[in-house]
């Protein structure tokens, strides 16, 4: 029997796209209802009635154009099946020859230690495609009851001085850094040009109070860091931090972490998340030491 590759028809064949396993299976309908995803972006590789494949991509809700693959599933066997999937799917979400979305896959932190599992198959699927990895991070979690390291009192903590000194501060902070996405900015835009795509294409669009960010600073004034609490679509979370590159070295971001960690707990989060590179290996024992528990991976891959 054939296989046919399509995008969903509707809402009322979401159950036919769900049966495949993975951890956002329970968010789709949400996400659909919210604006997050479109029938057109669910697609599906169908062997009669039976699901062999699917991919699926998402978008901050109002956009008319996906923002990230993060769904790429398939059944035993039909790994060439998934690849012509994505590959049908890309010419209808990205017409002419544009560059796709990265693509995002939440895995448990010992994926690695399997080297013939299924996650190394999903990856080897997009290489044949020419998707490349360019991350692995870890996703962090604050609970409540969890440590939250107190005021050491070496900094002050102040709201920002409106939007310039927010890309003032983080044009320096971009300096050194260890992020492999600012990384990659770089290699394309100068500092200031990363500061200002992270700031507007993310941090300003979230709906949380702008009085939760915070600049640190010296009992002097002279700014050493900033931190973005904030909220998503899904909850609470540290959207950003950073010390910048004179300041760091002296545990100071144990203390921006904190004071971050305090403006969200003090609105009773439920939970914050975090994530930050594998790689940034300062960055993740900071978040440990301040409660912090590493509860999943995500891959990264670009095109």
């Amino acid at each position: 029997m054939s296989v046919t590759i399509r995008p969903v028809a509707g809402r009322e064949e979401l159950d036919r796209f769900l049966g495949l396993p993975y951890v956002l299976n329970d968010e789709l309908d949400g996400d659909l209802a919210a604006g997050r995803r479109k029938p057109e972006w669910l697609w599906m590789a169908l062997d009669g009635d039976r699901l062999v494949a699917r991919a699926a991509w998402w978008a901050r809700a109002g956009s008319a154009e996906p923002y990230l693959m993060d769904i790429f599933d398939f059944a035993d066997g039909h790994a060439g099946t998934a690849a012509e999937l994505v590959r049908t799917a890309l010419t209808r979400l990205v017409p002419d020859g544009g560059t796709p979305p990265e693509y995002i896959r939440f895995v448990d932190p010992g994926w690695a230690g399997d080297p013939a599992g299924a996650v190394r198959r999903h990856l080897a699927a997009l290489e044949g495609l020419g998707a490349s990895l360019l991350v692995e991070r870890r996703r962090l979690e604050w609970r409540p009851g969890a440590t939250i390291p107190p005021d050491s009192g070496r900094l002050v903590f102040r709201d920002f001085r409106g939007t310039a000194e927010a890309l003032d501060l983080m044009t320096r902070a971009v300096g050194g850094t260890l992020d492999a996405h600012h990384r990659a900015g770089l290699a394309r835009l100068p500092a200031r040009g990363v500061a200002e795509e992270h700031f507007h294409g993310e941090l300003e669009l979230y709906r949380s109070p702008r009085q939760w960010w915070r600049v640190a600073t010296l009992p002097g004034g002279e700014p050493v860091g900033f931190v973005f609490p904030a909220r998503n679509d899904y909850g609470p979370i540290i959207a950003y931090l950073a010390v910048l590159p004179e300041h760091r070295g002296r545990g100071y971001i144990d203390d921006v972490l904190g004071e971050g960690t305090r403006v969200l707990a003090a609105q009773d989060a439920p939970r914050i998340r975090a994530t930050t590179d594998v790689g940034n290996v300062p960055m993740a024992k900071a978040f440990l030491r301040g409660g912090y528990v590493n509860y999943q991976n995500e891959i990264n891959m670009t095109w």
